[in-house]
């Protein structure tokens, strides 16, 4: 860890970045403390999209602070076997897959096969849970921002990207509290904005930078979808 100051929890993350997000209209913060152009947020009635399970305490906060409406796109890491933190890859709604090719070499076809396999299986549990409780947002013709806790291969972030232009959002903004400054620009290729609160000079894990990592359940996703969804009637 570096000696900047970490996250409480993943609810204050959400509040820095939202603030972050709010401001992106003036000139930004100093370099190495932000990744961000200025016109990140236009006015053509964005919608937050969450990374459930983490990146969704996250996107609370950034929609309410903004004024505008969440969701969640389910998407997931296909964690290399020996180091399950480290991504192969990431599938997500609609079949979407995206390869780091430099980690799935490291295993074989057939390990990587059984990963993608149950990866998709969980996809497809978690978009019938989570859209049972709250119907997909429309993203025909307005700007996606993408909320997740963090990003350290990106491949998940990217695999977000995908699916969210593939459901026709016209414009895609990827959010994030922290993540390495090399992973946040190679991203640019798949999103119009980036937006990072804190680029530490030395990045090693995503709950590094926070106090309060731990993991959210299924049933916290559910409720804060509940209330949305009851908010949104």
């Amino acid at each position: 860890m570096t000696g900047m100051e970490r996250f409480a929890d993943r609810h204050d993350a959400g509040r820095r970045l939202g603030d972050a997000l709010r401001k992106h209209r003036t000139p930004g913060p100093p370099a190495g403390t932000s990744v961000a152009p200025s016109d990140a947020l236009p006015a053509d009635d964005p919608v937050v999209l969450a990374l459930p399970r983490g990146g969704v305490p996250v996107a609370v906060e950034v929609a309410r602070i903004l004024g505008v409406r969440w969701d969640v796109l389910v998407v997931r890491k296909l964690g290399l076997p020996s180091s399950p933190e480290v991504a192969m890859g990431a599938v997500g709604e609609g079949g979407t897959v995206v390869w780091n090719a430099d980690v799935r070499r490291l295993a074989s076809d057939d390990v990587v096969d059984r990963v993608e396999v149950r990866e998709r299986a969980e996809v497809a549990n978690r978009v019938a849970r989570f859209r049972d409780l709250m119907p997909r947002a429309d993203l025909a013709g307005r700007t996606a921002i993408i909320v997740d806790d963090g990003v350290a291969t990106g491949a998940t972030a990217r695999a977000a990207c995908r699916i969210a232009r593939e459901l026709g959002a016209a414009r895609v903004v990827l959010a994030v509290p922290v993540g390495p400054g090399e992973v946040l620009t190679a991203l640019r290729r798949d999103a119009d904005d980036v937006v990072c609160v804190r680029v530490p000079p030395q990045f090693m894990a995503v709950g590094q930078h926070y106090v309060d990592f731990r993991q959210v359940t299924d049933a916290e996703v559910s409720a804060l979808l509940e209330a949305e969804a009851s908010g949104r009637r």
